[in-house]
């Protein structure tokens, strides 16, 4: 059976080092079913909105995500607006997807 994604821990990842394959984007997207990938500047991404009844608890939630990728080292990008807020992961050093950011996307699904 498949490592929890909420398990791992992200690895520091390095300029050049590999994005993920396609056999790990279907292993992965197991675990974070209600996410999609989106192509943004010519980037694959992670992204997500969340849904919340006004802007104070969506806020919470930015803080609480924000929180996380300070303690993992691994930052997304964050729009907060009344009554949702979206979540975008993606390495910045390879310019994709990795395994990192599946990790991150499933902590943020936790943390929701």
């Amino acid at each position: 059976m498949a490592e929890e994604l909420t398990e791992m821990k992200c690895e520091v990842c390095r300029i050049g080092a590999p994005k993920v394959t396609a056999e790990e984007v279907a292993e992965y997207s197991k675990q974070v079913t209600d996410w999609q990938i989106v192509e943004r500047e010519g980037i694959q991404r992670l992204e997500r909105v969340f849904p919340f009844k006004n802007f104070a608890t969506a806020l919470a939630f930015t803080n609480k995500v924000g929180a996380l990728a300070e303690e993992e080292g691994h930052h997304p990008a964050l729009l907060t607006e009344w009554g949702k807020v979206t979540v975008g992961w993606w390495t910045h050093k390879i310019g994709g997807l990795h395994r990192n950011d599946f990790i991150m996307a499933a902590k943020t699904d936790d943390a929701y």
